[in-house]
């Protein structure tokens, strides 16, 4: 592991993740990943619609969607403390077209929203998410994870933080 790279165990909580995830579109999938987070505590709900404007821009000025059927929409903002993620697991095998690089559909979605002064923290946070979920076996049972639980201990497993 690199240093100042952090464990994807660190970054979500059980409840960060969504099993039978079904957004409408990636626009929607990121609305409902943000609202998911100021439900339960982890974003301010005062910051919540310019969280929410922040990452729909980034996503517009370049899509984030990556192969393997893994997007990760993100943006840095005023305000946040520490870097606060949400996973959305989308059900159905369609997946959410989200402009990948593949140009196949997102079955796995990364929200991840990151303090302004910590762009560094940013770019390894994102290398972090990508070198896990690169693994086919990762990807595999996080998507037939049924519970919030198993998907977070797929992650675990995938990251080597064996629990």
């Amino acid at each position: 592991m690199l240093p100042g790279s952090m464990r994807l165990t660190e970054l979500f909580q059980v409840e960060d993740v969504l099993v039978r995830f079904a957004p409408e579109d990636k626009w929607d999938a990121i609305r409902r990943l943000v609202q998911s987070l100021v439900e339960r505590g982890r974003l301010p709900a005062a910051s919540a619609e310019r969280i929410v404007e922040a990452v729909l821009a980034r996503e517009k000025s370049m899509s984030t969607g990556m192969e393997h059927g893994i997007a990760i929409p993100h943006a840095a903002v005023d305000g946040v403390e520490k870097v606060v993620a949400c996973l959305g697991l989308v059900a159905n095998p369609a997946g959410v077209p989200f402009e990948s690089t593949d140009g196949r559909p997102t079955r796995i979605v990364v929200l991840l929203v990151i303090p302004r002064a910590q762009k560094l923290l940013h770019i390894r946070t994102l290398a972090d998410i990508a070198r896990v979920l690169s693994r086919e076996s990762v990807r595999e049972e996080l998507l037939s994870a049924g519970t919030p639980d198993a998907a977070f201990a797929a992650l675990a497993e995938g990251d080597g933080a064996k629990r």
